[in-house]
């Protein structure tokens, strides 16, 4: 493989990379900070990558429009397309947390594992949405006219950077706050917290929104960077244990160590296609599973020999170091 081809193939590592370090910081709000148990990651990941399509592609017409099954088609810039999954995302997260927050961590995993499935056959099904399981495809990017699109790709990683670094530094200023110290109270003890006069429920909802808010973001981003989206991307796997195995490795309550567990397990991942590949022929049709099988492998390995992750959970975060 060339030089350039080589540059080009860690750029698209790093694309994906990039989106899933946003996710992970959402469950970092969410989890690492304020223990949350959320497995419904999958649903607001689903729900950021079509708000953010249906906002800004332009609805069909013509002989396209028999096709296309869209209920929306606001053809809006790029921007408007983020900062609607985002408020879409937060918005459905408040009405989840209504009767979810009041639960205990299984119940509570049990029920978002089953309401992120829920969205994904909505989509599935609901032909008039979105397209049902056919997606919708030519999702719009932005500044593609500015440069030839084989070199697009460094561009839109540029985005992503930019994007996460802002989402990065605003859960540091958030969480280095007396509200930030309120969720960890929270996350040791709720009792001890709720005996301070803190609202717990409300507490727990502000960060389940905001971090559904970060994953709407981290939906959107993947959306128009594939361009073309559909139901059966979004599942368990993909969309939820993946970054549950990121968020442990590079270290839980440690925004850091989201942003490295989301690089060095999606480089793992991407590690693991080129190992199965290397198998015999009569076993290239299981390659898929045994992928999942070494990522199984890891997260034990993780639990085992480094719980507390790459880089571990921070302990003075009172305020910001210069």
């Amino acid at each position: 493989m060339e030089i350039g081809g080589i540059i080009a193939y860690l750029v698209s590592l790093a694309i994906m990379a990039g989106i899933y370090a946003v996710f992970c910081l959402g469950l970092n709000i969410q989890w690492g900070y304020t223990g949350l148990f959320n497995i419904g990651i999958a649903g607001f990941f689903c729900i950021g990558a079509y708000a953010s399509a249906m906002i800004t592609t332009p609805k069909p017409t013509g002989v396209y429009a028999h096709y296309v099954n869209q209920i929306f088609g606001l053809n809006l810039p790029f921007i408007l397309g983020l900062l609607g999954a985002a408020v879409i995302c937060g918005v459905i997260a408040f009405l989840i947390g209504i009767p979810t927050l009041k639960l205990k961590e299984d119940y509570l995993a049990i029920a978002t594992l089953g309401i992120a499935e829920t969205f994904r056959l909505i989509f599935n099904n609901e032909h008039w949405l979105a397209n049902g399981p056919r997606g919708l495809m030519g999702l719009p990017q932005p500044f593609q006219g500015l440069v030839d699109p084989k070199n697009y790709n460094y561009i839109y990683l540029i985005i992503i950077v930019i994007i996460m670094v802002v989402v990065y530094l605003s859960i540091e200023r958030a969480i280095r706050s007396p509200w930030g110290r309120v969720l960890r109270g929270i996350r040791e003890d709720e009792i001890s917290a709720a005996m301070s006069g803190k609202d717990i429920f409300h507490f727990k909802m502000q960060s389940l929104v905001f971090g559904a808010m970060v994953m709407g973001l981290g939906g959107a981003l993947y959306a128009h960077y594939t361009k073309a989206i559909s139901p059966d991307v979004f599942t368990p796997l993909y969309g939820t244990f993946i970054i549950w195995v990121m968020l442990m490795a590079g270290g839980s309550g440690n925004n850091k160590g989201a942003v490295l567990g989301a690089f060095v397990v999606w480089g793992i991942w991407i590690g693991t296609k080129f190992m199965t590949d290397l198998l015999p022929y009569t076993l290239k049709a299981r390659a898929p599973y045994i992928r999942f099988l070494l990522i199984g492998i890891l997260l034990e390995i993780i639990l085992i020999y480094r719980p507390q992750g790459l880089l571990g959970e921070e302990k003075e975060v009172s305020k910001l170091i210069e």
